[in-house]
């Protein structure tokens, strides 16, 4: 602005009642110079403002900082000059520090200088005593506010990659998911759509470049692959400036955040971009790298959704990407992640369920296909969840064996079935005693002792080792040396029978029967159902089920045929020799109760 600076002879007047008010009408003129020089010298913008929220009088410094001079801001609202009115509760504030009836006031204020430049200001208002005035000051922070701004950028960005980080993509993912403008869906005309999407992707195979190459090619790596992505986030752009994101989340781990989303063909087309890309090679100054990417795909709604329920979905779908066989993309399955959670509920309350006493046992008989009695029952494993409902093996005995519980779970099955074995025994002197087949995991026999148990419970219940059968699959049995063959051994000597479950499925190693301790081989009822019936029966599985049957028998084991759901499987299977049938033909596995009354009937041929 054109005009001379207000000189030192301005602000006389204007001060003069605030210094004799405030320290009698005794001072001198040598002081009264003093106050004026100081408040024209002062570094600090000031404004004397009358109970009006007009300026009274002003400093050089505020009008320098203001870009005007000092008597062009006399009887100016002081308000309007510093943008105090811009929001009503700031603008409630400094008229209540106007009035008297509050000490003081801050805020931080964005002001626009005459020469087009913006900077921010602190403006701090306090009532001058015993006046009727009131002091405002104004502190440029500009420079304090632009160092934060480094610090921040610093602070929320990837020294190695440039791209922000992690802690600025959450803040970014939980902003956008907050924002009040995400509607139920629809575009309302301004390009949002209510929705969000997440393409969470990790390196395949980045630690062998750090391990083989160093750390040194692996960020220079890392670096052309975050170029990569960007570029594929503008090429697959949207309408709304700013409405994606590239982040690297650590390690070799990416994000790219799609705001206002169209639907999950959006989501897919980018991750497909970005697969793409990545399949280039990569030049890094004379090393020629190759590498690609597992990447789990989210897209939803954002109504309802948490920055942490987004991630830990986006999280699970790339760890099925990298389960699926890497180098793909791979959509969150709602149906999917659902068993996922079953699975880990289950797992998180196995151990004190066999504490609590939720487990059961029901028994499936085995028949012997001559006599048509009940030569034994395989014990079976029923789960009483409180949750879930009665819940088979195939639920939970996988669970068990991955986190160890199955050693606990096995011991109980144990005892169980062979305290109802010898119940059953007492019950019925008279009859032959049925024995109990329970079957075994390979753990059970690495992370405890087996043998010991076994012998521990057979002396505890009083049943002969005779009447138990240990089943055990066949990958289990076939691949068994060191100390599982030794308790197998150790076992088969004190009487206890071996059975490999499932035969016909796994190695089929002929050549084991004759070394293991086995006494028993439970055909797959695979090979049973080509028994169907005469007219359409596959006479290669009777070939192959005669050939098993008598070789077994040469090698001086018996054969358990699974799965007989007919009276032809079962005489088809007579006719070639195999001793006993499990299946529904018989019965299904029930409770020790109707296992009593079939022992107590007398035997038919089925």
């Amino acid at each position: 602005m054109s005009g001379t600076s207000e000189g030192p002879g301005s602000a006389p007047d204007t001060i003069r009642p605030t210094v004799t008010q405030s320290n009698g009408a005794g001072r001198s003129a040598s002081e009264l110079r003093d106050y004026r020089a100081a408040w024209n010298a002062a570094q600090l913008a000031m404004a004397v403002v009358d109970r009006d929220g007009l300026v009274v009088t002003a400093n050089p410094a505020l009008a320098g900082l203001l870009g005007t001079e000092t008597l062009q801001l006399r009887e100016q609202s002081a308000a309007d000059l510093l943008d105090l009115a811009s929001d009503a509760r700031s603008f409630h504030a400094y008229l209540e520090v106007l009035a008297g009836r509050r000490a003081r006031f801050r805020c931080t204020r964005r002001l626009k200088h005459p020469d087009g430049r913006s900077l921010w200001a602190e403006v701090t208002i306090t009532p001058v005593p015993d006046n009727g005035t009131v002091l405002l000051s104004v502190a440029d922070t500009s420079d304090r506010r632009e160092l934060q701004a480094r610090l921040r950028h610093l602070q929320m960005h990837d020294p190695v990659t440039r791209l922000p980080n992690r802690t600025l993509f959450f803040e970014r993912l939980t902003s956008a998911l907050e924002n009040s403008a995400y509607g139920d869906g629809g575009d309302g005309g301004d390009g949002r759509t209510g929705r969000i999407g997440v393409c969470y992707l990790d390196l395949d195979g980045f630690k062998a470049v750090n391990d083989t190459l160093g750390h040194r090619v692996g960020d220079r790596l890392l670096t052309a692959v975050a170029s990569r992505l960007a570029r594929c986030a503008d090429q697959y752009g949207y309408a709304r400036a700013g409405s994606h994101l590239v982040a690297r989340l650590g390690g070799d781990e990416f994000a790219l955040l799609v705001e206002d989303s169209t639907g999950t063909e959006q989501l897919a087309d980018l991750a497909q971009a970005v697969l793409t890309a990545l399949q280039q090679p990569f030049d890094l100054g004379g090393q020629r790298l190759a590498v690609s990417a597992s990447i789990g795909v989210v897209e939803r709604l954002a109504a309802g959704t948490t920055a942490t329920c987004l991630m830990q979905a986006a999280d699970t779908t790339l760890y099925w990407a990298k389960a699926d066989g890497k180098a793909r993309w791979t959509l969150f399955d709602p149906e999917r992640n659902a068993h996922r959670m079953t699975r880990q509920a289950l797992s998180s309350t196995l151990r004190p369920a066999v504490e609590r006493g939720e487990f059961t046992l029901e028994y499936q008989p085995l028949v012997d296909l001559e006599g048509g009695g009940v030569r034994g029952v395989e014990a079976l494993v029923r789960w009483e969840h409180p949750q879930f409902g009665t819940l088979a093996p195939n639920r939970f005995i996988s669970i068990a064996e991955e986190d160890g519980s199955i050693v606990q779970l096995g011991r109980w099955v144990l005892r169980t079935a062979c305290r109802q074995a010898r119940q059953w025994q007492i019950a019925h002197p008279g009859t032959p005693p049925i024995f109990v087949s329970v079957n075994v995991a390979v753990r059970q026999v690495w992370d405890s002792d087996l043998v010991a148990d076994v012998a521990e419970i057979l002396a505890e219940t009083g049943l002969a080792p005779h009447l138990l059968q240990l089943e055990l699959t066949e990958s289990a049995v076939m691949g068994s040396a060191g100390r599982p063959l030794q308790a197998l051994q150790a076992l088969s000597d004190m009487g206890v029978h071996i059975a490999i479950d499932d035969f016909g499925t796994g190695y089929s190693n002929l050549a084991y029967l004759s070394r293991l301790p086995v006494s028993v081989l439970k055909l797959d009822g695979s090979f049973v159902r080509g028994f169907q019936d005469e007219a359409h029966a596959n006479p290669a599985d009777e070939t192959i089920v005669e050939a098993l049957v008598q070789l077994a028998h040469r090698l001086g084991l018996t054969v358990t045929a699974e799965c007989v759901e007919t009276s032809g499987q079962a005489a088809r299977l007579r006719r070639i020799g195999c001793d006993t049938g499990q299946g529904w033909l018989y019965s299904r596995a029930v409770t020790p109760e109707r296992i009593a009354a079939m022992i107590a009937v007398i035997p038919q041929r089925v």
